[in-house]
């Protein structure tokens, strides 16, 4: 079993149980979660936390990570989204995002977030009216790192509400939530188990704010309106981080690049997902539903003192790719050697471009 990991906002994610401890454990029963106790419970939609375009590896990672395709996932079936799915898990049971994955990245998550956005977003939810605390929705949490990230940017007592379909990550986003908010206020976790389809405005009564970290590449059109007609009929603001906005630049630079962004932006739109798409639909739904939308960039800027995140992203970002366009299979099996050689001499670096929106919805009497 893998040693605790201390997440960059103080919080911890729990080893990773072993896979007969996961599928085999009772599922939690949904509660109120405060950052001392671990008292996992339920949540909603498959976490997206891992990167739109990354999903993962299905054990701790171990010297021979040639088997591992983390922006497609291991090899899937036609139709199946990008996701892993624990070991000795059965056929039916939920695809999963993996724990290592969603840790591995999240360093350089809280680094490329749009900073820029955060002050006119206090400033909606500094006017709320009549409230003692703010309630949070965040939907897709995956392994938590939006609460990490944010609640400790935000003033006032804060209610975290962790949506995710998959209780094997709700249990991680509990435990390793925030204690407090940037003037000391406590903050508290509900966790909550089902699917982004279903999200209504009824869901949302009396939310501050909803929230999501690298969601909205995985979602399909229909979802991206559903989830702007919920915020919108809830008056409350949105803030969706790390979009996967299709361009990558790795220097130095190579011929087969472009080949390979293209294979893989086509991979990202499979089964209808939006994949680079999604930050520009997104954009006009909110729009269409009356609300000020700010898009700004949140790239990733990774260099040698990021190579293992390097590393990983390159074995997902070209697999996806020749999942998609099989006859690149000889040169880019060649192209991501060399990079691979590159990055652990410390002579690679990429800059992964992603999107951050925020959508601040008219308010309602009900819901602000």
């Amino acid at each position: 079993m893998r040693k605790t990991a201390t997440t960059p906002a103080g919080g911890t994610i729990p080893a990773q149980p072993g896979p007969r401890d996961a599928t085999q454990s009772p599922e939690p029963q949904r509660g109120i979660v405060s950052a001392e106790g671990a008292k996992a419970s339920e949540g909603a939609k498959a976490s997206a936390g891992a990167e739109g375009d990354m999903s993962g590896v299905s054990g701790p990672p171990g010297p021979d990570t040639d088997a591992v395709i983390l922006g497609a996932g291991p090899t899937v079936r036609p139709g199946e989204r990008a996701t892993v799915r624990l070991r000795d898990a059965g056929p039916d049971d939920p695809p999963r995002y993996a724990p290592e994955w969603l840790e591995l990245r999240e360093g350089a998550d809280a680094v490329a977030r749009a900073h820029d956005l955060l002050d006119p977003l206090r400033i909606r939810l500094a006017n709320l009216p009549g409230r003692a605390g703010l309630v949070i929705h965040d939907v897709g949490c995956g392994t938590g790192s939006m609460g990490r990230w944010l609640a400790p940017h935000l003033d006032g007592a804060q209610h975290w509400i962790l949506h995710d379909r998959d209780p094997y990550l709700l249990h991680f986003a509990a435990v390793a939530s925030p204690r407090s908010g940037a003037d000391g206020s406590r903050v508290t976790v509900e966790t909550r188990r089902g699917d982004i389809g279903r999200l209504t405005p009824d869901a949302l009564k009396g939310a501050s704010l909803v929230t999501a970290s690298a969601l909205l590449d995985v979602l399909t059109r229909e979802e991206v309106d559903t989830l702007a007609a919920a915020c919108a009929g809830a008056g409350c603001p949105a803030l969706l981080t790390l979009s996967v906005a299709g361009r990558v630049e790795l220097t130095p630079s190579d011929p087969l690049d472009q080949e390979i962004t293209e294979a893989f932006n086509a991979h990202q739109r499979r089964s209808g997902m939006l994949g680079p798409d999604a930050i520009t639909a997104a954009a006009e739904a909110f729009a269409e539903h009356g609300a000020t939308v700010q898009v700004h960039p949140s790239p990733w800027r990774l260099g040698p003192a990021e190579s293992a995140l390097t590393a990983q992203w390159l074995r997902g970002w070209v697999g996806a790719a020749v999942e998609e366009r099989p006859e690149l299979r000889e040169r880019a099996d060649r192209y991501l050697s060399e990079r691979l050689a590159a990055c652990a001499a410390g002579e690679l670096h990429v800059v992964v471009h992603h999107s951050d929106l925020l959508a601040l919805c008219r308010p309602t009497g009900g819901a602000s």
